[in-house]
């Protein structure tokens, strides 16, 4: 007899959420109620349901186990998927606590190069709520984790009875409790969270669980949830239904943060109840695999894993997942959730450590960073350039909270780009530089110190800079292998003080489907001092607003994808050139030379369409193949220019000259281009052929795909 279950996958979000049955309670530790209830809860499950009807039953599970990477300070971007299997099984099991699951179906796709091999148990689904001890990652992972309602666990964890909490089903009204879980120790290897259990028979309902540090055996883990709720089948037995887990992996070789993320997502139903399996189905391993011919035959609801994959799969932290890390905060001290950190080299790209540009020519640095324990640390990095003989660098001192908080103090001396937008990663710029002479940076000389406020906002981050600078102008050093260099940027030389407030929003979905990110700042510069060559420039205030919206929604089997980039600047008083808006490049303005759209006031609008397209597959060894499709994108780009007066603008530059026509050549208007794009092996290259359709010429641009120029 085929049994379905009674309670829908809408009633565990309210679960989920907190809906009171009778308002919540104060939080008392270990009352007499909350120990009687978990004491029932705890004999029930050592009895592991013999007395209750239920000797055995067999269903199926459908779920997803999927590696995600994700990368730059504070992970504010969301994860990109490496690789995603989907998997089907059959699930049996045998009182008193005999467990079997066979893989009969398994397929996978992978988004980037990758040799990721799972845990076996990270294949299958967790029976009974987990057993009296606590295991994950066959060990490696977590291990000897008491769990809270088995005899040992009672006196090693303590309790609270929080909230109450009603669930209907046809015919009946059942009422839940929810328990907060806290070790007594926080030291030792032991779980956080909440238990919901079934008023009437103490049965587990829910768990949403974390782990203390002292849990973790690999050093590398940052952070392990589990969230596993459970179905009425029939009218009396509460059986798996649907479980969540989430490993975070964090790297500590270099101080730029790489984090690497598994997901499992489980949905259990198709229940048979007491049909009398035999126990020699349980004998050898718990998770085995059919061969795998049988599983490629395999009939899958829909024709790729990703047209049925969750859709916040990419999302930081999924609100399950997030609600599960709030209140282990909330439970314990912060140091029992904090892996430990030391000193590290410091570095957030791989051109921090080597990179060329024509000012500096080849220029190496390094840094290191180091924890100094609740919350402060320090921070210093530095640079040598060998053709300008220059030495750049930066120190900070700076708190930062749990929750992304943060205050910094800062000093530094480095070379700046004008670019609101970058047009090309920073390695591709270095060897195009050294090769060819194709610079696509505007580079002058910045000394500042200041303080920064980073304050976080539901799904934005605010900052807040005070800043006092003193600008300057920089020289062509570097000799490229072949061609020449543009001459560098005229900047204005002075001293000033700013003061800078900025919104970043990470992409996150948003409306309808459509995933959004943006980034937007307004800042207010008034210049205290003039150079001996500008003296002019002084008492110039200069106010400027500039932003980044860019906006990816699904259109059947494609993705329609829109960004827009512009900036405005005024002011009294001569501006400083480095203050203007500068576009002109495979982003902003595809098919008209870098930087040659120039004024007080610019905005470029990008709209591309995204669609797969077959092409030939390549064997990558053990690190997979790439996949046979490719990434066709025909776009089109606009930008709307107001070009800037030369007689309040350029306080220093000497008309004639490249630098000064460069700036000043173009009228106001709008200056369109179109172009098609390519994206091959797992999206990684894009090649790029576009022409500038005013004033405009053919361009060819070949780059790394721009989710990974923050790594380069």
């Amino acid at each position: 007899m085929i049994v379905k279950d009674a309670v829908k996958r809408s009633v565990f979000a309210l679960l989920a959420a907190g809906i009171p049955l009778g308002g919540a309670r104060s939080q008392q530790w270990n009352d007499s109620r909350a120990l009687e209830l978990v004491r029932a809860a705890t004999d029930l499950r050592s009895r592991q349901l013999a007395d209750s009807g239920l000797t055995d039953y067999q269903a199926t599970a459908h779920g997803y186990v999927t590696f995600l990477a994700q990368l730059g300070e504070g992970f504010r971007d969301p994860p990109q998927i490496v690789k995603a299997d989907e998997l089907a099984l059959q699930v049996y099991w045998r009182a008193p606590n005999l467990s079997k699951q066979r893989i009969i179906g398994r397929r996978d796709t992978t988004l980037l190069p990758t040799d990721i091999q799972y845990h076996r148990d990270h294949l299958g689904i967790v029976q009974n709520n987990f057993p009296a001890i606590i295991r994950l990652g066959e060990g490696d992972e977590v291990r000897d984790v008491p769990h809270p309602l088995s005899p040992s666990g009672l006196g090693m964890y303590d309790f609270a009875l929080t909230d109450s909490l009603r669930m209907s089903i046809p015919g009946r009204s059942i009422e839940l409790y929810e328990m907060k879980v806290r070790p007594k120790d926080d030291r030792q290897p032991r779980v956080i969270g909440a238990l919901y259990l079934d008023r009437e028979n103490a049965q587990v309902v829910r768990m949403a669980l974390s782990f203390t540090r002292a849990a973790f055996l690999d050093q590398q883990l940052e952070d392990l949830f589990v969230v596993l709720e459970n179905g009425l089948v029939g009218t009396r037995f509460w059986l798996p239904r649907r479980q969540e887990i989430e490993i975070r992996r964090t790297a500590t070789w270099l101080d730029y943060p790489v984090r690497g993320i598994i997901r499992g997502r489980w949905e259990i139903g198709d229940y048979q109840i007491n049909v009398g399996i035999p126990r020699a189905q349980f004998v050898g391993p718990e998770i085995v695999e059919v061969p795998r011919q049988l599983q490629r035959t395999y009939a899958w609801p829909s024709a790729t894993i990703l047209d049925s994959l969750p859709p916040d799969v990419r999302a930081v932290s999924a609100d399950e997942i997030r609600r599960v890390q709030a209140e282990a905060r909330a439970l314990v001290r912060e140091q029992a959730l904090r892996r430990a950190r030391g000193s590290a080299l410091a570095g957030t790209a791989i051109s921090d450590f080597a990179h060329f540009n024509r000012i500096e020519g080849v220029a190496l640095g390094a840094g290191l960073s180091a924890q100094l324990g609740h919350g402060f640390g320090v921070r210093g990095v530095g640079r040598y350039g060998f053709d300008d003989r220059e030495a750049k660098g930066r120190a900070e001192f700076g708190w930062q909270s749990p929750h992304g908080g943060a205050i910094r103090a800062y000093a530094s001396r480095d070379y700046q780009d004008v670019a609101d937008a970058p047009e090309r990663s920073r390695v591709v710029n270095s060897l195009a530089a050294q090769e060819t002479g194709s610079d696509y940076t505007d580079l002058f000389s910045v000394a500042a110190a200041g303080l920064s406020f980073t304050v976080p906002a539901s799904r934005s981050i605010w900052t807040l800079d005070v800043t006092g600078e003193r600008h300057g102008s920089v020289a062509v050093h570097a000799t490229p292998a072949s061609g020449r260099f543009a001459p560098a940027l005229p900047a204005d030389s002075f001293t000033a003080v700013r003061a800078r407030v900025a919104l970043t929003r990470p992409p996150s979905l948003w409306i309808a489907g459509v995933e959004m990110r943006l980034r937007a700042d307004i800042s207010a510069l008034i210049s205290m001092r003039g150079s001996q060559d500008v003296p002019s420039i002084s008492g110039s205030r200069a106010l400027r607003a500039a932003g980044d919206l860019e906006l990816r929604a699904p259109v059947a089997s494609m993705t329609l994808a829109s960004r827009t980039i512009g900036a405005l600047v005024a002011g009294h008083g001569p501006i400083p050139v480095q203050e203007l808006v500068f576009m002109g490049g495979p982003i902003t303005a595809p098919g008209y030379d870098f930087h040659t759209l120039v004024g007080n006031g610019a905005i470029s609008q990008r709209l591309e369409l995204q669609l797969r397209a077959p092409f030939p597959s390549i064997s990558l060894g053990r690190f997979g193949r790439s996949p046979g499709v490719m990434t066709a994108a025909p776009f089109v780009t606009a930008v709307a220019l107001r070009p800037a007066d030369s007689r309040l603008t350029l306080a220093g530059g000497v008309p004639g000259t490249p630098e000064f026509d460069r700036i000043f050549a173009r009228r106001r208007g709008v200056y369109p281009s179109a172009g098609l794009g390519a994206l091959l092996f797992f999206d990684l290259i894009r090649l790029d052929v576009a022409r500038g359709l005013k004033d405009g010429r053919w361009s060819f641009y070949v780059d790394v795909n721009r989710a990974f120029w923050s790594v380069l």
